[in-house]
């Protein structure tokens, strides 16, 4: 079973890294359960191990906390959906390739639910979206815009950090920095698409879509 944890309010970045740790470690020693915590950060830039500082355009603007987690520069803020995932990758047959493709398909079922087509790209990290609304780019293709992140730690096989899936985050945030060192693309919202999406409805989604795609029969009772 896994729990599902709910936090009000803005969580401090450093403080629910660890929370995160001592979840994790306790998954591993089996005395609790798995767990998927949504939460919502305040405006921030977190590093990844292959954060490359030159992505790193406005580093006064925000503060920038260096993780251990996977993947580059990244931004988390009011509105975007957090959802770390404190995972036994071991009892789901240590496969992280699998795990990771996984995730992502879990953002493209949620994102589903709201009519979007979520859309993986090689070579490009996240979940992208086709943006027929906008001009054609000079290749004379619609513009794609990412919608999702994902970056994950394992540890004696046990998963944490996540995702995030942008409902109604300022995207000019985003502007300090390259967004997964990737420049020639933007950055979008479910808002910024058009639907009038609230952060409790995306929770509906995540929680519908979850159980099909991640191969979990049964969820435990929510906690907040």
């Amino acid at each position: 079973m896994v729990e599902w944890i709910t936090s009000p309010g803005l969580v401090d970045y450093e403080e629910a890294v660890s929370i995160m740790e001592a979840r994790a470690e306790a998954i591993r020693r089996g005395t609790e359960g798995e767990a998927i915590w949504l939460l919502e950060h305040p405006p921030l830039y977190t590093a990844g191990t292959s954060a490359d500082p030159k992505d790193l355009t406005d580093p006064d603007r925000f503060p920038v906390i260096p993780t251990k987690r996977g993947g580059q520069y990244t931004y988390h803020g009011p509105g975007q959906r957090v959802a770390y995932v404190m995972l036994d990758v071991a009892a789901r047959g240590r496969d992280v390739r699998r795990f990771v493709h996984d995730l992502e398909d879990w953002i493209i079922a949620t994102l589903a639910e709201f009519t979007v087509i979520g859309e993986r790209r090689e070579g490009r990290v996240g979940v992208w979206v086709t943006r027929k609304d906008k001009p054609l780019t000079a290749a004379g293709l619609p513009p794609e815009d990412k919608i999702a992140a994902l970056g994950i730690r394992l540890r004696k096989w046990v998963s944490f950090h996540g995702i995030s899936i942008n409902v109604e985050p300022e995207l000019e945030h985003f502007s300090g920095i390259v967004p997964c060192g990737i420049a020639e693309h933007g950055v979008t919202s479910l808002v910024d698409l058009g639907l009038p999406v609230t952060i409790e409805d995306l929770d509906v989604a995540l929680k519908k879509t979850f159980p099909e795609v991640m191969g979990v029969p049964e969820l435990a009772a929510e906690r907040r």
